[in-house]
């Protein structure tokens, strides 16, 4: 028998959103193939019987990068079953509530099949059309979407919201300005460093959430980030960008691995969905033009620019509402 950890789940509702009063939540956990157990937030429809005909399609939802499940991909998975699909928030792996050690480590590899897991779980369930899964990554898990969406053949349709890329940020730095082997070797030389602090210090040291207090001369995307993180809008204590950060050496491996490098043969359906006002938007103009290079499947591909939407607009939907509900509506609608 595959062995899973036992974790210790909050049960209260602890969410930065409201509750549906039309969706029954409960929390479930499921393993990975490296024997990391997740936690997750399970949605469905409260109204209707679980003795109802016919099995219903899902969707799997995770992100931002160094967030919870408390937090926006809760309210996407959320706001996605009271439109009647079957769908599951979970924590990455050594983050949240999930299991894992150390914590506050992240993993091209592991994380991408954390997603796989989600599909497993998803598959097995009994009120879900196993054949009818679906996908939603947002911030940097909207490139770790497009990675599993090229490699699990199960995955009918994928969203990906706001995406980072997180190997092309880790090893280019923001907007490309250090993306040169002097800047790359930098970065390897500190980070080995560190890798000898921490063993000598017997702990890792953290790289830092998002900052606070917020400088007068922050950049626009710093702001924004704060505002959500930093505030009631958007804080959790278990949020990782809320609070202390990743481990400085955390995200050392993304540097070398792009997840990109096969989007292009991604044939299940597609939606990259971004704000023109979000400082991210390059990294999903570029990663939707990329997924249709040379693609024989490009016809169920498709880039959603939101006019004025910021980067954290799409977590929540902000002051103006923004997030196309009624189109994540129909485009999973369309595929699944």
């Amino acid at each position: 028998m595959i062995q899973t950890e036992s974790l210790t789940l909050v049960t209260e509702w602890d969410k930065t959103f409201p509750k549906s009063d039309v969706i029954d939540h409960q929390k479930v956990t499921f393993p990975n193939r490296y024997g990391i157990t997740l936690a997750a937030d399970l949605y469905t429809d409260l109204y209707m019987p679980k003795g109802t005909e016919g099995k219903l399609a899902a969707i799997a939802v995770c992100g931002p990068f160094g967030a919870v499940k408390e937090q926006c991909s809760g309210l996407y998975a959320q706001t996605l079953a009271e439109r009647g699909f079957v769908t599951l928030a979970f924590d990455p792996s050594f983050t949240g509530e999930s299991g894992g050690q150390p914590r506050y480590m992240a993993s091209p590899d592991i994380n991408t099949e954390d997603f796989m897991a989600a599909v497993d779980f998803l598959s097995l369930h009994e009120r879900v059309d196993a054949e009818r899964i679906g996908i939603c990554g947002i911030c940097g898990w909207g490139g770790m979407a497009l990675n599993t969406a090229a490699l699990d053949t199960r995955i009918k349709a994928t969203v990906v919201s706001t995406m980072y890329d997180m190997t092309r940020v880790n090893a280019n730095g923001y907007f490309d300005a250090e993306d040169s082997e002097e800047a790359r070797h930098a970065k390897r030389e500190a980070m080995c460093a560190q890798r000898l602090a921490d063993l000598q210090a017997g702990e890792y040291a953290l790289g830092g959430g998002v900052v606070d207090p917020l400088p007068e001369d922050a950049p626009d995307f710093v702001a924004d980030y704060y505002d959500y993180y930093k505030t009631p809008r958007g804080y959790h204590s278990r949020s990782l960008n809320s609070n202390g950060g990743w481990n400085v050496i955390g995200c050392q491996s993304f540097m070398n691995q792009p997840i990109l490098r096969y989007s292009n043969e991604i044939r299940s359906a597609v939606l990259v969905m971004h704000g023109d006002a979000a400082h991210s938007c390059y990294f999903g103009r570029d990663a939707y033009a990329n997924m249709l290079d040379g693609n024989a499947y490009a016809d169920n591909k498709e880039l959603l620019i939101i006019p004025g939407a910021s980067h954290t607009d799409l977590y929540d939907g902000g002051e103006s509402k923004v997030i196309p509900w009624d189109k994540l509506d129909s485009f999973y609608r369309q595929y699944l």
